[in-house]
C-alpha cells in the first residue's frame, strides 16, 4: 500500500463543495470530454464545472482516441416519429382499457387534436428539436430532476448480485474488497476509453451514459435538482452503521493505488471502528437519512449543512458527493430473498429502545451505492436521472466477472482479462510515484447542529413510513425458463409478459394499464420508449385462458398474443412508439404556457442548458425505465397544473391531454421492466401507483427470478398466481404437444435420426410413463403431479382443463416399428420430446 498523506487531526483531500463549484460554474466550454491536462488533475477543486450542473448542453462529442466512445458520431439522431401515426398508436394502445364509450370519446378528442393544436405542436417540436441531439432527452431530465418526493422506493432501483462462486469470499470485508476492486478497474476501463461499447445484433448502441455512472451525484436545490459530477474524482466513501468514512483509491492517472489486500484491511478498520460506537449513538448521527427528504426539504438541509464556505459540513458534504461511488457495509445479513430485495432498495426498518437501528441509515441515496451485507450478499443501488438499466446492469455483469476471473488468475495466471490494459502491481509501485493522495481511512464526523438533529429525527421517521408502507415478495422458478420457451416457439419476454397479465386477471377479472420500458440506445443519447403491453390480443387470451375452452385454442391464443407484443417491442426499441412522442408534445405545450409564450417552444426560447420545470410543482406519477436490460417505470405523464393558473391551463389544454384516456395511460397498474443476466440473483423497484405493482423480472436458461412491490395489495398471492400459471401453461404446452404438435428436433437429434445402422445402438430403452416415449427433457415429468398443487383458491385453473390433461395422458403412444439393417438394433429406439 503506497504510504499516506497525514495530518495530527482530521485530514481531506478534496474538490470544492458540489453546492459552490455548480453556482460558480457557467461557461460550458469549460464541459468538454477531452482529456485532461495535468494542471486541471492537480487542481481537482475544479472537478464540477459546468458540464455537471449542464450535462446535456456539455456533451459535444469531442471525445478522446479511443474504443468506447468511437461510434458516438457515426449514431443516428431519434427520430421525431409522424403525428398520425403516434395518434394511431395511441388509440390503439387505449382501446383494451377502455368501454366503447370511453374509447368512442378519447377518438374524438384525438380528431380534434390533429385538426387543431396538433400539427402546430409537431411543427415547434421539430424546431425545437434542431441542433439539439435529442428532442426528448431534456424533458426526459426535466421529469426527473423536479420530482419532489424521496428517490428512494420512488426512483432509485436495485439489482441483487449473485453470490460470488467462491465461497470464502463470501463475508463482507473480501466479498466489498473484491466488488470494490472490481469496479475501480471499470472506472479506469472508461476513463482509458478502453471498454469494448455496447452492441445489439452488430450495431453499436449509445455509451453516453457510462460517462455519468462514478463520480456523480444528485444536488438538490429549490428549484428542482441538478447533476453533479467529479470527473477527476480519486476516492470512495465507505458507510457503516451509519458513519461516513473515505480515502483515495485512484491516481491522476486512473490507476490503483491499493490492491485487494490493502483494500481489505481498509475496510476491516472501517469495521473495527464503527463498533466502537454504539448503534443506537450511531444512528442518532445518521446524516445519510436526509437524502431520503422530500427533495425541496433537503436542499433546505443541505444549505444549513454548507452555509459557512470551508466548514467542517461543507467539507464532509464535498467529500460525499464527488467520491466516485458509495460502499454501504451493512451489519445485517437478511436470510430470504424478500428480505434482500428490500435491504437492497431501502433498507430494513428496526427500531430499538425508540431509535431506528435499521440498514435503512447506512445509505446515500443521491449516489450509486455498492450494498455488502455482513453474510456478503451484496447488491447495487443507484440514482437513475443519468443512466438506464442496461448501463449499470454491464457495469455490475463486467464487475462480477472480473471477481470471477481475478480468482480464476490466482490458480493460472494465463487466465484471460475483461480488461484491455491493467494497472501497474501498487505493491511494486515507486511510492514518490502515486502522487498526493491519501490511503488511510479518514472517517468524517459531522458537526449535528440543533436544526440538523431536528431534521434527522423527523426524516427517519418519515422514511419509516414510507417502508412500512411498501411490501416485496420474490419468486425464485426454476420449471424452465427460456430455453423451454424459446423451444416452445414463443418470446421469452412476451411469454413472461402475458403471465402478468393472466395471473392479475385470476385474481382480480380485471385488465389494467402495463407497462415494460424498450430501449433506444441504438440513437444518440436514447433512453427507453414505453411498450403498452396490454393488446386485443392480450386481452383476448386472458379471458381465453380463464374460459372453458380446450387447451389448443388457449395455446393459439396465448401465441397471438406473444406475436403482438413481439412486434411491439420491436416498434418502440426502433422509436416508434407513442408515449416519448406524445410527452414531448405535451411539455412543448406546457412551456409555451408556463412562459406565457409561443416562441418558448422554440428553438429560441427553448435552451438544453437548464432545468425548468414543464410545470410548477410538476412530480411525475411514474418515469420510464428499460427493456430487457433495464428497468422501467412509465413515461413521465403530467400532472394537475398549479393552482395559480390551473383554470387557464384547463381551457387551453389540448383536446388529447385533457380526455380521460390519457389519465389512464399513464397511471400504470402493472409497471414492468425485463433486466438481467446470470450476474444477477434479482432486480426490481417500488410500485409505481398505489393500487398497482412494480414487477422486476429476469428470464434465465432453466429459470425466471421476480420481485414484486406493491402498497400492500396482496403481494404474495400474486406472486403464487404467477407461479400457478407457470405450470399450468406447461401443461397446456405439452397437452397440445401430445396431441400432434412436435417441438423442434436439435441437430444431433436429426444426425442420429438420419442413421440407423449405428453400433451404439444396443441396450434396453428406458420406458416412459405408461409406454410414452421420454429424453433428457421430459426429466420434468417428475414434476407433472407437483404441477397440480398450488393452484388452491377459486379454481384457479378451470376443471376442463385439467380433465383434458388427465385424458390426454391415459393414451399410449404407438411403439415404433422395428428397422431392418445390416446390425440389428435391439430394443426399442425413442423418440425424444425436446421441450
Amino acid at each position: 500500500m503506497p504510504s499516506s498523506t497525514t495530518s495530527p487531526g482530521r485530514h481531506f483531500r478534496m474538490p470544492k463543495s458540489l453546492d459552490e463549484s455548480l453556482a460558480s460554474s457557467q461557461s460550458p466550454s469549460a464541459a468538454s470530454d477531452a482529456g485532461r491536462s495535468q494542471a486541471s488533475v492537480a487542481n481537482s477543486s475544479a472537478s464540477f464545472p459546468s458540464a455537471a450542473k449542464e450535462p446535456l448542453a456539455s456533451h459535444k462529442a469531442t471525445h478522446k482516441p479511443g474504443i468506447t466512445f468511437a461510434a458516438q458520431d457515426k449514431l443516428p439522431k431519434l427520430p421525431i416519429p409522424e403525428l398520425d401515426s403516434t395518434c394511431k398508436k395511441y388509440l390503439d394502445a387505449l382501446r383494451p382499457l377502455q368501454s366503447s364509450r370511453e374509447h368512442a370519446e378519447s377518438t374524438a378528442a384525438v380528431q380534434e387534436f390533429l385538426k387543431a393544436e396538433g400539427p402546430e405542436l409537431q411543427e415547434r417540436l421539430k424546431k425545437y428539436a434542431t441542433g439539439k441531439t435529442s428532442y426528448i432527452e431534456q424533458f426526459w431530465y426535466d421529469s426527473y430532476l423536479n420530482f419532489d418526493n424521496p428517490v428512494v422506493l420512488n426512483l432509485n432501483p436495485f439489482f441483487l448480485l449473485e453470490d460470488d462462486p467462491t465461497p470464502a469470499r463470501n463475508n463482507q470485508v473480501t466479498r466489498a474488497a473484491s466488488l470494490a476492486i472490481s469496479a475501480l478497474s471499470f472506472v479506469r476501463a472508461i476513463r482509458r476509453e478502453e471498454l469494448p461499447p455496447d452492441t445489439l445484433r452488430g450495431t453499436p448502441l449509445c455509451m453516453y451514459q457510462y460517462s455519468r455512472i462514478f463520480g456523480t451525484a444528485r444536488v438538490p436545490t429549490e428549484n428542482g435538482c441538478q447533476i453533479g459530477q467529479d470527473l477527476n474524482s480519486k476516492h470512495i466513501v465507505v458507510m457503516d452503521r451509519g458513519q461516513f468514512y473515505w480515502f483515495d483509491v485512484l491516481d491522476e492517472n486512473s490507476d490503483l493505488i491499493m490492491t485487494e489486500k490493502d483494500l481489505a484491511t481498509n475496510l476491516q478498520a472501517v469495521v473495527n471502528d464503527a463498533q466502537q460506537m454504539p448503534i443506537q449513538q450511531a444512528a442518532r448521527g445518521a446524516v445519510g437519512v436526509l437524502s431520503t427528504e422530500n427533495r425541496k426539504v433537503w436542499a433546505g438541509l443541505r444549505d444549513v449543512l454548507t452555509r459557512e464556505e470551508g466548514s467542517n459540513n461543507s467539507d464532509c458534504l464535498g467529500i460525499v458527493d464527488s467520491a466516485l461511488f458509495i460502499l454501504c457495509l451493512d451489519y445485517t445479513s437478511p436470510r430470504n430473498g424478500a428480505d434482500l430485495c428490500m435491504n437492497m432498495l431501502c433498507g430494513t426498518n428496526k427500531i430499538e429502545k425508540g431509535v431506528q437501528v435499521g440498514t435503512c441509515t447506512n445509505r446515500w441515496y443521491d449516489k450509486l451505492q455498492i450494498i455488502v451485507c455482513k453474510n456478503g450478499s451484496a447488491g447495487i443501488n443507484f440514482e437513475h436521472t443519468g443512466v438506464d438499466g442496461h448501463t449499470v446492469l454491464r457495469m455490475a455483469s463486467d464487475v462480477y466477472t472480473d471477481t470471477i476471473l481475478r480468482f480464476a488468475r490466482t490458480i493460472n495466471g494465463n487466465a484471460p482479462s475483461l480488461w484491455a490494459s491493467t494497472s501497474p502491481d501498487p505493491s511494486k509501485r515507486d511510492p514518490s510515484s502515486f502522487g498526493d493522495v491519501s490511503t488511510t481511512p479518514h472517517k468524517l464526523e459531522w458537526d449535528m447542529l440543533p436544526e440538523l438533529n431536528t431534521a434527522l429525527r423527523f426524516a427517519e421517521t418519515r422514511l419509516a413510513d414510507l417502508i412500512q408502507q411498501n411490501e416485496f415478495q420474490t419468486l425464485e422458478f426454476s420449471g424452465y425458463g427460456k430455453n423451454f420457451m424459446t423451444s416452445m416457439g414463443f418470446s421469452p419476454d412476451a411469454f413472461v409478459q402475458m403471465a402478468f397479465q393472466a395471473a392479475y386477471y385470476g385474481l382480480y377479472g380485471r385488465i389494467e394499464c402495463s407497462y415494460e420500458p424498450a430501449m433506444t440506445k441504438i440513437y444518440l443519447h436514447g433512453r427507453t420508449e414505453a411498450i403498452r403491453t396490454v393488446t386485443p390480443e392480450s386481452t383476448d387470451f386472458v379471458r381465453t385462458f380463464w374460459a372453458e375452452n380446450p387447451s389448443a385454442r388457449k395455446v393459439d391464443a396465448l401465441k397471438k398474443a406473444c406475436k403482438k407484443h413481439t412486434a411491439n417491442t420491436k416498434e418502440c426499441a426502433k422509436a416508434e412508439g407513442q408515449d416519448r412522442h406524445l410527452y414531448a408534445l405535451f411539455c412543448v405545450w406546457q412551456r409555451a404556457v408556463d412562459e406565457d409564450g409561443a416562441e418558448a417552444a422554440s428553438s429560441a426560447g427553448l435552451s438544453s442548458n437548464g432545468y425548468s420545470s414543464p410545470v410548477d410543482g410538476e412530480s411525475e406519477r411514474s418515469h420510464s425505465r428499460i427493456t430487457d436490460r433495464s428497468f422501467g417505470r412509465d413515461s413521465p405523464s403530467h400532472d394537475s397544473p398549479s393552482s395559480g393558473r390551473q383554470q387557464n391551463q384547463q381551457q387551453q389544454m389540448p383536446s388529447i391531454f385533457a380526455d380521460g384516456g390519457w389519465d389512464k395511460l399513464n397511471n400504470t397498474v402493472l409497471s414492468t421492466s425485463n433486466c438481467g443476466n446470470p450476474a444477477l440473483r434479482q432486480f426490481g423497484f417500488g410500485p409505481t401507483s398505489g393500487e398497482g405493482f412494480g414487477i422486476g423480472y429476469i428470464i434465465k436458461d432453466d429459470s425466471i427470478s421476480i420481485c414484486a412491490s406493491s402498497k400492500h395489495r396482496q403481494t404474495k398471492r400474486f406472486v403464487d398466481a404467477m407461479e400457478s400459471y407457470f405450470l399450468e401453461v406447461r401443461k397446456l404446452l405439452r397437452d397440445t404437444q401430445r396431441q400432434g404438435a412436435s417441438p423442434k428436433a436439435s441437430r444431433v437429434r436429426e444426425a442420429e435420426d438420419d442413421k440407423s445402422g449405428r453400433t451404439k445402438t444396443r441396450g434396453r430403452v428406458i420406458q416412459g410413463v405408461q409406454g410414452k416415449e421420454i429424453g433428457p427433457a421430459d426429466a420434468d415429468d417428475s414434476h407433472m403431479e407437483s404441477d397440480e398443487e398450488g393452484l388452491g383458491g377459486y379454481g384457479f385453473f378451470d376443471a376442463g382443463m385439467l380433465l383434458q390433461a388427465l385424458k390426454t395422458s391415459d393414451r399410449d403412444d404407438k411403439p415404433g416399428e422395428k428397422m431392418t439393417a445390416a446390425r440389428r438394433n435391439v430394443g426399442k429406439k425413442l423418440r425424444l420430446a425436446e421441450y
